[in-house]
């Protein structure tokens, strides 16, 4: 919208006051009066009169002709000052605030401060921050219960604000209880988008609502805690109501494949917004019941054989359940690290989508022979592996671990870990196979080998680049 200001309400600077012009044109009229009246006299009286006139309009002529180059060659340019001949004015430099950063440097900031919920808080702060150089990207506005409202920013600030200096500056606007980390570019999208394409994913797979709910809510511990223990007595924790419980920093919400989520972010509590959105997506979990995508590959071994490699879920309990008893004990004792006859009890957890995602591989008879693990542990992740004693060693677990690793690549995982025994050289092998950095922790016999996924991780960007760029456009 372009302002426009009447002519009634003009500054007083602009008026033009047009007394000389006239006087001036006045004084032009007598001079070319007297001159027009002498020229008349010489004309009439003098011997030279014709000659005279004619030298009179070739002078014209050539003054003419001078008058027109010089108005040509000048038509086109500026104005004095540098102002436009025509549009709206140019901003007066003076005005341009003197912090201002250029905008194609700076980094991205995610903030959350608490202001006062009275008019003229939000702009205070709006304020302060555009004074810093900083752009604003996205706000968004949560109230709180206890008055005051939680409001969250995507900000792109001057490489050289540090994280500190903008913090000073937001509490002297009158935020307080800031928390502020580094964003990037993922965090660019808005987020009923954010919120649908993570609906989506968990509408598609069950295995992907503690992954939705952590992308959801930002750095924070997820644990699913099952209503009874092994044992079968009740699990402490493992209730919470329909509706769901807040509490500041944790919330608790009813696992629809039974028993409890607990959701825990001690740096920053939850606004009823937050919770809202979570429970939204576990009742989404709840409406569609169990699910697992049933997509497969058939594999060939180099010996010939041929495996067919799928996502399991609790319908396959009982094959798991006849593969372990083909399985010899020690090979049991490797993957469970305790007494064989408790090897069937974790069954159900470990098939549960809830606690991680299972891939499981069949001969073309349809027997179960091997089963691969990635479990979620809190922030971190877990593999695992169980193969039948007569497939041990024919790459089956190679190519279940890299299939496993990059659906930890896909969830976010920055590492994965693997519990086994020093003893146990299938498993080492095939976790030094994977071409990763490693670290290795040994603890009473126990060996815990750390896969580092940064490489992995920094592939895929690459390729996802790539494919960007190839992209047509339609």
């Amino acid at each position: 919208m372009t302002d426009r200001t009447p002519a009634s309400r003009a500054p007083r600077a602009h008026r033009h006051h047009h007394w000389r012009r006239d006087l001036v044109e006045l004084a032009a009229l007598f001079c070319a009066v007297a001159v027009a009246d002498g020229i008349a006299n010489l004309v009439a009286h003098g011997p030279s009169g014709p000659l005279l006139l004619v030298a009179s309009a070739v002078a014209l002529l050539v003054t003419a002709a001078f008058h027109t180059w010089w108005a040509r060659r000048h038509s086109h340019a500026p104005p004095p000052g540098g102002a436009p001949a025509s549009g709206p004015p140019a901003p007066d430099p003076q005005e341009a605030p003197a912090t201002a950063a250029p905008a194609t440097a700076g980094a991205l900031w995610r903030m959350r401060t608490t202001v006062r919920d009275e008019p003229g808080s939000l702009a205070s702060l709006c304020t302060a921050l555009a004074r810093a150089g900083v752009d604003i990207l996205t706000l968004q506005t949560h109230p709180l219960p206890e008055g005051g409202t939680a409001d969250e920013f995507l900000l792109r600030a001057p490489r050289d604000l540090a994280s500190a200096d903008l913090t000073r500056a937001v509490a002297r606007a009158g935020g307080r209880s800031t928390w502020i980390e580094r964003a990037d570019a993922h965090d660019l999208v808005d987020t009923p988008t954010r919120v649908l394409g993570l609906a989506t994913r968990t509408a598609l797979d069950a295995a992907e609502l503690p992954l939705a709910l952590r992308q959801l809510l930002g750095r924070c511990t997820i644990r699913s805690i099952p209503a009874t223990t092994l044992s079968g007595r009740p699990n402490t924790g493992g209730d919470a109501p329909v509706e769901g419980v807040l509490e500041t920093t944790v919330m608790r919400l009813r696992d629809p494949s039974g028993g409890a989520i607990t959701v825990e972010r001690p740096y920053l509590p939850f606004t009823p917004t937050e919770f809202a959105r979570a429970r939204a997506l576990v009742e989404l979990d709840a409406r569609l019941g169990p699910r697992v995508p049933r997509s497969q590959d058939v594999l060939t071994l180099p010996e010939g054989n041929e495996i067919t490699v799928r996502r399991a879920d609790g319908s396959d309990l009982a094959a798991a359940r006849a593969m372990h008893d083909r399985c010899s004990e020690r090979t049991l004792a490797l993957r469970y690290h305790g007494p064989v006859a408790d090897a069937d009890r974790y069954l159900g957890h470990l098939l549960s989508p809830r606690f991680g995602r299972t891939l499981a591989a069949t001969t073309a008879s349809g027997r179960l022979v091997a089963l691969g693990h990635l479990l979620w542990d809190g922030d971190e992740t877990e593999v695992a592996l169980l193969i039948e004693d007569d497939w041990q060693r024919r790459g089956i677990g190679s190519e279940l671990l890299r299939r496993l690793l990059a659906m930890a690549v896909e969830a976010g995982s920055d590492s994965v870990y693997a519990v086994t025994q020093a003893s146990n050289t299938g498993m080492v092998a095939a976790m030094r196979g994977l071409g990763l950095p490693l670290d290795y922790q040994i603890e009473e016999g126990t060996l815990v080998i750390t896969a580092r996924l940064e490489r992995v991780k920094a592939v895929r960007r690459r390729e996802s680049a790539l494919r960007q760029e190839n992209k047509p456009v339609w």
